[in-house]
């Protein structure tokens, strides 16, 4: 028979077979060899009867009171042992460097669009968003914490006094305005927050990410007019859908900054403004990180534009 062939046939044994096998050779008793791999006894039975139609022999003697090996049960033993332990030590014995980070990424920022940082991502394997799960930066910090991460790009710093994390910086992603495109401001190249004074701001409350929220602040207690604020909807389609009929505008990171229909722009801001109210990227890990994967990963994302 051909390799390939029986590579995939479905007439040979299995590793759960085998297991089996093991379990009730070991106690010489099915009702403790089920316990022992936690099963219930009929499927286990069932279990041992296919593996023995697969082989064609019978591998125990049973009777009511006892249960032995028979001669070909015996010569199995090992076999199995040896078979079970080679798949074990698959699990076990993965070179760390093969080993796949656990990325998080911050759903702030669109990193597809990053070209530097997406080009490094790829290098890293987290191109999957179920392997790199898009959290709050918060949320992402206390993944970290927890270790059910190893690495993440947040937006911003952690204010938290504690030493828990590294921070390396990766970039600075600008941060565009949205307004309806028929605002006279929308004629300009670069726009003012002070050039659409007449239109609220869609605004997040500090708790979900303060440092951007007081950088902005900043930039906002020095305009001519003090701004007016509506709440953000959960929404951002449906936010960008009212920014289109004229009924306020955004802020929006440039990467974010994707969806287009009619009535709407995105322009960018003066540089005065644009200089404070930019969002700096940082890929963190545990502080007490020692992993050399997890430490190549950090500095190869902290290269990536320059940082």
């Amino acid at each position: 028979m051909k390799k390939e062939s029986y590579l995939v046939s479905n007439n040979i044994p299995s590793i759960k077979q085998l297991q089996c096998f093991l379990a009730v050779a070991y106690e010489l008793s099915f009702r403790k060899a089920a316990e022992r791999i936690r099963m219930t006894q009929p499927p286990l039975t069932r279990q041992i009867k296919c593996l023995e139609d697969v082989l064609g022999q019978k591998l125990f003697n049973r009777n009511t009171h006892d249960v032995s090996l028979t001669k070909a049960g015996k010569s199995l033993i090992i076999k199995a042992e040896r078979i079970v332990e080679d798949i074990y030590d698959l699990k076990i014995e993965v070179p760390e460097k093969e080993k796949k980070l656990r990325i998080g990424l911050t759903k702030t920022l669109n990193f597809e669009m990053m070209d530097g940082v997406s080009d490094q991502l790829k290098k890293l394997g987290a191109e999957d968003d179920v392997d790199t799960p898009y959290l709050t930066s918060a949320e992402l910090l206390q993944c970290i914490a927890k270790n059910s991460l190893d690495l993440a790009l947040i937006g911003e710093k952690n204010i938290n006094p504690e030493d828990l994390f590294q921070y390396s910086w990766v970039c600075r992603e600008p941060v565009l305005i949205v307004l309806p495109s028929k605002h006279h401001a929308s004629l300009k190249d670069k726009v003012s927050l002070n050039d659409v004074a007449d239109l609220p701001l869609f605004w997040f409350s500090r708790s979900d990410n303060p440092l951007f929220y007081d950088k902005c602040e900043k930039v906002f207690s020095k305009l001519h007019t003090p701004i007016r604020r509506l709440r953000e909807t959960e929404d951002s389609l449906a936010m960008l859908s009212h920014i289109s009929r004229g009924k306020g505008i955004a802020l929006m990171p440039q990467s974010k900054a994707t969806f287009y229909q009619q009535g709407l722009c995105y322009r960018k801001l003066v540089d005065s403004e644009a200089k404070h109210i930019c969002i700096d990227v940082y890929a963190v890990i545990r502080n007490d990180e020692k992993r050399e994967l997890v430490l190549y990963a950090k500095n190869l994302l902290s290269k990536s534009m320059g940082g």
